[in-house]
């Protein structure tokens, strides 16, 4: 079994795109800006925007923080996102999800402007994404296939099940695995938490990549000898032992499936750094394409 050691690929990205950064700067070039939106004290929304940030910093790139009350009125954020739209200066915008139950998610990610969408959320770009155009792609799925890349996983022809739906990993994440380019070329099944008797995909599956957050979904009589598993899942157990008082843990049940598969992701350590490195990654590139550099 190889762990697919997202943190230490994680780490070489971040230090690719701050020399690169450094290279922008020397030349004379404004920094690299994102906009991030956080609206309400949520602790989780905010340990991510915190860790977005801190790699921006690292990595050379000016972060800007709106934190919002949650009773901030849609009309109002609408205002903020379009002031960030227009700003010439600020190349990508994300605003944290989830948002609170008074603001419509969608309403809010098309009023996003295409070309800052560095989440990759935009109608816009999952369409292109699906046409296999050339896009932004969502962070956490850009941070898989960045890892898939790197450790030379064959996916063409492929059996690939992916366990979740949801606009932010499963749904593109299958888009994606299907695309006529590496990684890619596979035969993709989508699964989810209403699909009935999962084991029977799954047992046939050679790469499964679950993000349904369920703990412990996946044993290992539900996978095949030498499957390649992608663990997006993050739920928290209670731990006496840590500080925290709660430990995470994926979809897998990684102690019980390590000896059967072929590649592991550790949660942590693996998918979560990756997705920040995704997001890095299409900070550049919208940069990039600001000021005329290709």
């Amino acid at each position: 079994m190889i762990l697919l050691d997202g943190k230490s690929l994680s780490d070489k990205i971040k230090l690719d795109i701050k020399t690169e950064v450094e290279g922008f700067l020397s030349s004379k070039m404004r920094k690299p800006t994102l906009a991030a939106i956080l609206i309400g004290d949520n602790t989780a929304s905010q340990t991510y925007i915190h860790s977005k940030i801190k790699a921006c910093e690292y990595c050379g790139i000016e972060s800007l923080m709106f934190h919002l009350e949650e009773s901030i009125q849609e009309e109002d954020l609408i205002q903020l996102i379009n002031d960030i739209n227009s700003n010439p200066d600020i190349d990508g915008l994300l605003v944290q999800l989830p948002l609170p139950k008074h603001i419509d998610e969608t309403l809010i990610i098309e009023r996003i402007a295409v070309n800052k969408d560095v989440d990759g959320f935009h109608p816009t770009n999952i369409g292109r994404m699906a046409k296999n155009l050339d896009c932004i792609i969502p962070a956490t799925p850009f941070g898989i296939l960045k890892l898939i890349e790197f450790y030379k996983i064959e996916t063409s022809g492929k059996k690939v099940v992916v366990i979740g739906r949801s606009n932010i990993v499963g749904s593109p994440m299958s888009i994606l695995m299907g695309r006529n380019s590496y990684p890619g070329n596979s035969t993709v099944t989508l699964c989810h938490s209403k699909t009935v008797d999962l084991a029977q995909y799954t047992l046939e599956a050679d790469i499964i990549i679950s993000a349904v957050g369920i703990t412990y979904l996946i044993k290992k009589e539900m996978i095949k000898d030498g499957a390649v598993i992608i663990d997006v899942g993050m739920n928290s157990l209670p731990d006496e032992m840590k500080k925290s008082g709660y430990r995470l843990v994926g979809d897998v049940d990684f102690e019980d499936v390590k000896d059967k598969c072929s590649y592991i992701t550790p949660v942590p350590g693996g998918v979560g750094p990756m997705t920040i490195a995704g997001l890095l990654l299409n900070c550049i590139k919208l940069y990039k394409q600001h000021l005329g550099l290709h």
